[in-house]
């Protein structure tokens, strides 16, 4: 059997979430005995050169040319023009744009819509990365549950690695200076859009920290948020400016994240929907407490290890960050379950489900 797979999003250098998930998967797929018993080819944008559009005109006319048996698709573009001899599965993310669509420029959410749409309807087989996500693409686009199998993210190998890792106190100062960081914050890790409720991070933060307010053992604590700039930002921004213990990293590169995770008090998840939310597992995996949303699949993944929160309550969100630094019991029995939690969570054991997925009889 030849299994073409989409690997265009692998090589890209700044990944954020679809692009880890690709280069990860594809990574363990390809380690695994089993699938040394199939022809794999891999097609990126080295290989096929393509200026614009390279999905729907790169990628279909090499398939047309030299069809695979079975096409997959690690994010939801799916090639219109292919033969329907070539069996198609594709993974869908979530439908955070359904939930949100006043924070989408209209180009975005057409593409977003239409790509979707068409994969949700189209492909042969669909790979969800949560129950929730399964659950809406049912509810909401009307997917066959039949052909849609859950198959949850794993956690990167550098996150893994730093684990049990003591980092030394030089490497720790170099972090601290690169990013300037402070000697005690709360964390937060993604991309500065509205979606991830910021600004009401910003403002439960302030209820507790402000100008010239000390806490019980964390003098001095700051608030640094890590990530890129994403789109509509601009009020995120202007909520910081209130508050000079906020503080904006950019993103931090993969090599430097376990450090930078490891160095905080408290991990801070408020996103108002999420498809999966690997960062609050990278946390759990590092021995970070976490504090996140309960909407959309953080409750799944996060299971009974984290403080879960409204994320549309300030108060209530500012009250669990303020209950998390204070009891100390409470913080040792979160990074407990943590551990736990995330040890449930491995990109081996996606890799084998979705070449299960892969490979089955249809």
């Amino acid at each position: 059997m030849i299994i073409g797979v989409d690997a265009s999003r692998a090589g890209i250098e700044e990944k954020t979430g679809t692009e880890n998930y690709s280069s990860e998967l594809i990574r363990e797929l390809l380690k695994l005995p089993e699938a040394k018993r199939f022809k794999w080819r891999l097609y990126d944008k080295k290989n096929i050169p393509w200026r614009r559009f390279w999905t729907q005109g790169g990628l279909a006319l090499e398939i047309l040319k030299h069809p695979p048996e079975v096409l997959f698709i690690p994010a939801h573009t799916l090639p219109v023009i292919r033969s329907p001899k070539i069996k198609t599965v594709v993974t869908i993310h979530g439908l955070e744009y359904e939930y949100l669509p006043e924070y989408y420029k209209f180009p975005q959410k057409l593409y977003l819509n239409k790509s979707t749409g068409y994969a949700v309807k189209h492909a042969d087989r669909l790979i969800a990365v949560s129950n929730w996500t399964k659950t809406q693409l049912v509810d909401r686009l009307a997917a066959d549950p039949e052909k849609i199998t859950v198959i949850h993210e794993g956690i990167g190998r550098r996150i893994i690695k730093a684990k049990d890792q003591q980092f030394k106190s030089d490497y720790r100062r170099q972090i601290r200076y690169k990013y300037n960081l402070p000697k005690d914050y709360i964390l937060f890790v993604g991309t500065v859009q509205p979606r991830k409720n910021l600004v009401r991070l910003i403002e439960a933060f302030a209820k507790i920290f402000h100008p010239g307010v000390e806490y019980p053992d964390t003098p001095g604590c700051e608030l640094v948020i890590a990530g890129k700039l994403g789109w509509l930002y601009e009020d995120i921004l202007a909520a910081a400016k209130k508050n000079p213990r906020v503080k904006f990293i950019g993103r931090v590169a993969e090599a430097d994240l376990a450090a930078v995770y490891k160095m905080a008090r408290l991990f801070v998840y408020p996103s108002l929907m999420e498809g999966f939310g690997l960062s609050i597992l990278e946390a759990m995996t590092l021995g970070i407490p976490v504090i996140c949303s309960n909407r959309g699949a953080l409750p799944e993944v996060a299971g009974d290890a984290a403080l879960l929160i409204d994320p549309e309550k300030t108060e209530d969100l500012a009250k669990a960050i303020k209950l998390a630094l204070e009891n100390e019991d409470l913080r040792q029995a979160l990074v407990e379950k943590g551990f736990r939690q995330a040890s449930e969570f491995s990109w081996e054991k996606a890799a084998k489900k979705t070449l299960a997925v892969l490979t089955e009889k249809w």
